[in-house]
């Protein structure tokens, strides 16, 4: 039977267009599309259960996304030639979806979903993380899935001050902005990306031009959903007991905002918070308990929110008593681990980073192997959020999404103010110790001291503030939060991280857990924004002003120099014997590279005169004289008709007994002895013998003729034993 195919177009606008089909693959899920760009094809499915699972009061939300090597006609690396665990880049794709999607859902649906989204043909012209967010919104779409509030997901460039949607790889190099937006048609749900610098001002103009290509493709979902004529299921909402919520108000409410009311540091709140529970648990019979206990816990967190959000937007006062557009108190320090090649200590109130870098070779560089992409990166950063940091006692289940999220921002603000021409692979990594909110951002803060400390010549200190927001729209009041705690961004609408220098905005990621946010709140977010990083960059020049000059003394240091193809073989050896020895020997580490038609080779040690040794070693081995230059040269070996001389160590030649002088010589020990410095002239490849040729009376002028018997040969020429005779 042949299927049913619905197709909508999206034209972009510049001769490019999406296609979105349905119908004809994976029918047996409650929705699926093939969301095609150029030779770009995804297969997004969405599949919900009937019945939602006892005790489960959230969205069981699952987002997964992989890219399959054949896409791209390639193999998978690695011994076991099937796609494994997804890649950092999978990940981050899979959280860029979920960000957007999860906040839209109905409040009271909590069925477990999953969405999955593949790439099966890839197209070099065609990112396919930017298509990822429309395909599952489309999968939705076509479903009977309770998803009422379609979305997509777009990214945006600038080149030569003209922004552009979904730009290929190429334009993204020389693009000025690298953002991500996600939006339904009527709000901005999420942001991340990286910038050169921009200002407050194009960043928002840079998200409403994304938003008004994202109005266009949730009109195509729309249309496409239409034209099915499909309903939406009935699902079990959560349960309700209005007399058990009216108790726990009545209870609570006051207790609870009195608590907020009083500074107090994180964990004293929370036992305070934990009293007030108990007080209302023992309101409630066993029975009750028993049956409703989900239920109950439920509405004491919504009093609590409530209470929180309440005093914020009646008094201007958050939960450790700051004024909403303070900065918690901030001290740091850098150079604090002995051993390492950087180090700093950021604290910031109850959130604490230690960060550390490491500097290596390109042999260090973090490989990217992926059907849509391939490279390595030479500046990476990892970030580690340990149980304890939040006193908390978990198991250790390998790195989480969270983890992977955070550490990429992070890096995506540093790694644009990481020099050029920086010879090294850097790694820092990021140890959250203590965390009440903004760790990413204390990460950048900290990011940025170590490098410093390094002695890596970053081009400007770069600092990050996490935003918060509380709003209520019965009421239209609202208030925008600067340096927000745990539970700020746990209760509020908005938690927006910016990172920027002195002169501009270097990465940003933001998530809006409420429909229809204004851009004047954003503007003013931006705005708050900028002032909290002016005020942390003072803190972090006070700590340290500049990068240090040189790298520390338990840091290696790293020379590139430039080699003729054509020796990078002798250099190595058979078996890498030649260049083994010599790592051996001089106490480095070198690393050659063929670029283009070049080798370049990178030194790196800890000891100046083992370098040294080693440049020079390579010096003399890519040695080769220029014709018509004078070089020093040693007398290694004295011979009848001459003397064999040495430019360096392995290069020697002859210098014959007639090029010595003008005049003739009858004993080269006349003239000459071992271990005699002296210059020459390199004359090239003598025609006749095809060897090199060098002299020391080309350097000396030549005598005036001299009237000579007839057949003799000029001064400072031998004639033959039968020229003799005659």
């Amino acid at each position: 039977m042949i299927p049913k195919v619905t197709k909508e177009i999206i034209d972009l606008g510049d001769g490019r267009s999406i296609s979105i089909e349905t119908g004809k693959l994976a029918k047996q899920a409650d929705g699926s599309v093939v969301v095609r760009m150029g030779d770009c094809m995804l297969l997004a499915t969405a599949v919900a259960a009937r019945k939602i699972n006892p005790g489960v009061d959230f969205l069981p939300l699952t987002v997964d996304y992989r890219e399959k090597f054949a896409a791209a006609g390639r193999f998978p690396g690695g011994f076991f030639k099937r796609e494994a665990r997804p890649s950092d880049q999978e990940v981050l794709t899979m959280r860029l979806v979920d960000r957007v999607l999860r906040p839209l859902f109905p409040d009271d649906y909590h069925a477990e979903t999953q969405i999955m989204i593949q790439l099966m043909s890839h197209d070099e012209e065609v990112m396919p993380d930017a298509l990822a967010g429309l395909a599952a919104s489309a999968a939705l779409a076509v479903s009977d899935i309770p998803f009422y509030n379609y979305i997509s997901e777009v990214r945006v460039g600038r080149i030569n001050g003209e922004f552009i949607i979904n730009p290929t790889k190429a334009q993204l190099e020389v693009s000025d902005i690298d953002m991500m937006i996600g939006a339904s048609k009527d709000s901005v749900a999420m942001v991340e990306g990286e910038m050169n610098e921009i200002s407050e001002k194009e960043m928002v103009e840079a998200i409403k031009f994304a938003h008004e290509a994202i109005k266009v493709q949730v009109e195509a979902q729309e249309r496409m959903r239409a034209a099915l004529n499909l309903t939406y299921r009935e699902y079990e909402p959560e349960e309700t007991d209005t007399t058990i919520e009216a108790t726990i108000h009545t209870a609570a409410y006051e207790k609870l905002y009195d608590i907020a009311a009083h500074a107090s540091a994180k964990h004293e709140r929370s036992e305070k918070f934990d009293a007030v529970r108990e007080e209302v648990l023992a309101l409630f019979s066993e029975e009750i308990l028993e049956e409703k206990a989900d239920l109950i816990n439920a509405y004491f967190n919504k009093t609590q929110k409530e209470a929180v959000r309440n005093l914020i937007l009646d008094k201007g006062i958050r939960l450790d008593g700051r004024q909403t557009t303070e900065i918690r108190p901030i001290w740091s320090e850098v150079d604090y681990l002995p051993s390492t090649h950087g180090s700093s200590i950021f604290t910031r109130g109850e959130t604490q980073a230690l960060a550390t870098v490491t500097l290596g070779t390109s042999r260090e560089a973090n490989i990217i192997d992926l059907p849509s992409e391939q490279g390595e990166e030479r500046f990476y950063l990892h970030y580690n959020f340990p149980p304890f940091s939040t006193g908390e006692a978990k198991p250790l289940r390998g790195v989480s999404r969270r983890e992977v999220g955070h550490g990429n921002l992070a890096q995506r603000a540093l790694k644009k103010v990481i020099p050029a021409d920086c010879p090294y692979t850097i790694r820092l990594v990021s140890e959250v110790l203590e965390s009440n909110g903004s760790s990413s951002m204390a990460t950048v803060c900290a990011g940025t001291l170590a490098l410093m400390d390094a002695g890596i010549q970053i081009t400007k200190p770069v600092s990050g503030i996490a935003m918060g927001l509380i709003s209520d729209s019965k009421t239209g009041r609202w208030a925008v939060l600067s340096d927000i705690l745990g539970d700020e961004d746990h209760l509020g609408d908005m938690d927006f991280k910016v990172t920027g220098t002195k002169d501009g905005i270097t990465a940003c990621q933001m998530d809006i857990k409420i429909e229809g946010l204004a851009y004047d709140i954003m503007e003013q977010a931006l705005k708050q924004a900028r002032d909290g990083r002016m005020h942390i960059l003072e803190k972090l020049n006070e700590t340290i002003a500049v990068p240090n000059i040189t790298v520390k003394a338990k840091a290696p240091k790293i020379i590139t120099m430039e080699i003729p193809k054509d020796f990078i073989g002798a250099i190595i050896g058979p078996g890498g014997k030649n260049i083994q020895a010599l790592q051996a020997d001089t106490q480095t580490t070198i690393v050659i590279n063929e670029v283009d038609d070049h080798g370049v080779i990178e030194i790196l040690g800890t000891s100046q005169e083992g370098m040294d040794k080693a440049i020079q070693t390579i010096s003399n081995a890519i040695f080769a004289p220029i014709e018509g230059e004078v070089y020093k040269v040693k007398v290694v070996k004295m011979l009848d008709f001459g003397a064999v001389v040495e430019f360096v160590p392995g290069k020697e030649t002859l210098l014959h007994v007639s090029e010595l002088d003008w005049k003739r010589i009858e004993n080269v020990t006349d003239v000459l002895k071992m271990g005699d410095i002296i210059d020459v002239k390199y004359m090239g490849i003598d025609p006749k013998t095809k060897k090199a040729k060098v002299s020391k009376k080309a350097l000396t002028p030549r005598p005036p003729r001299e009237n000579k018997p007839e057949g003799a040969k000029p001064e400072g020429q031998q004639n033959t034993k039968a020229e003799e005779k005659k």
